[in-house]
This record gives structure tokens, sequence and C-alpha cells, in this order.
């Protein structure tokens, strides 16, 4: 058996025993397969560790950087209280519009909200509204930006926020300082702002599973 495969199967047990689809995400994931939209939706088991991080911040406000089909968006908005919000931010159209209906099926139509557009024209326009800070903040779009987007994520949100940045391995790449990949700069670029800036505070972890070898950053934002 193949390690990918132990991977697979390690992750299949996990989610059938913790993380069980229901027909709301199950549909998600269908209708966003029928779209033609790509294949990188967070794994179950993952969602639901985003949801119980969520409820555990305590959560009112979410923001999310990358909707995609509205799969983890359904996982994050599950853990908001009945006066809870979310605000996910979604560059494509099309996929906005299958996220509007999965969310819609899920019963999230009145709790989040997709904003269309490139997030980084997208989150001055936020900040102009002077919203109320978000309490934690989940950044899954186009690694090129990583960066850009964690340090608006900072701006948006309070002292004990909670940001999680995906994708931060890029399969063992990240440790190349050399790397002409702008997804592996960005990532990088994103990883050293953690560490520097004066009011975050992180970790990252490595991890294996359906969606091959990756990982995840998880920062607290301090005063």
């Amino acid at each position: 058996m193949s390690e990918s495969q132990v991977w697979n199967d390690v992750d299949d047990h996990f989610t059938s025993l913790l993380a069980p689809a229901d027909e709301a995400l199950a549909a998600a994931l269908r209708d966003s397969d029928a779209a033609g939209l790509p294949p990188i939706a967070v794994a179950p088991n993952q969602g639901k560790l985003l949801r119980l991080l969520a409820e555990i911040q305590g959560a009112r406000r979410i923001l999310e950087i990358g909707t995609l089909g509205g799969y983890s968006t359904i996982w994050l908005g599950r853990a908001l209280p009945a006066d809870g919000r979310l605000v996910t931010l979604e560059y494509d159209p099309r996929h906005a519009e299958v996220a509007r209906g999965n969310l819609a099926r899920a019963g999230l139509a009145e709790v989040a909200e997709v904003r269309v557009g490139p997030a980084l024209e997208s989150l001055p326009k936020l900040a102009d509204e002077n919203p109320e800070p978000f309490d934690f903040v989940f950044i899954d779009a186009d690694k090129v930006n990583n960066a850009h987007y964690l340090d608006w994520a900072v701006r948006l949100t309070r002292p004990g926020s909670v940001i999680v940045l995906d994708n931060v391995v890029r399969g063992g790449a990240v440790t190349n300082a050399t790397s002409t990949d702008p997804s592996v700069r960005g990532t990088r670029a994103a990883l050293e702002l953690i560490a520097s800036h004066p009011r975050l505070d992180g970790t990252a972890v490595q991890t294996v599973g359906s969606k091959g070898y990756d990982g995840f950053a998880l920062a607290r934002v301090h005063a």
C-alpha cells in the first residue's frame, strides 16, 4: 500500500467517525464539482477543525478570504451564534454564484455574505465601512498575496482574534529561499510576517491526508 493511500485511509476513518457529511455539505461538493470548480476545498476533517477553532474562539464575526464553492464557508458559518456574521471574499463571479446556492441550501444565506472581486480591492472597501472587528479569519486564496491578506487580517481584527492561513507547506518548497514560484514566495513572506509582526504570535503545522502533503499556519492577534 502506498504512503498516500495510507493517508487517504486514515482521513476517511477520521472523517467517517468524527466529521461525517450531511446533505448540505455533500451537496456543496457535488454542485461545485458539477460547475467545474477545482477540487481544492478543504477536507472534511479540516473543515471540522475550522468550525471547532471558531467555536473555541467564541467567534461572532468571521472573515474568509477565498470562498470557492462555499464548502469551508458552511463549516465556519455553523460555528456562529444566532447573531453572528460571516463575510467571505471570492474573486470569480461563477464560483461566488455556486457558493451562494450552497450557502442558501445550508440555511446560511442570512448569515454569510459573499463579496465578489479581487480581495485586495474588497478588503479596503470593507475597512472603509468601519466594521466591528472580526474574531476569526481564514485565508485560503491565491498564495501570491498571502502576506497582503495577512496584513489586512490584522487591521480588521482585534486583540485575541485568530487567523488561519492555509496551504503553507507547498509540497515542502516553503523551505526554498531561492524559489521563483510566486506561491512559495508569497507564502514565505506571510510566514515571515507572522514571525516579525509585533501584533502576531503564531506557528505552522505540517499535515498529510486526502489533500496530500500540506499544512497551515495559526496566529493570534495581540494589542
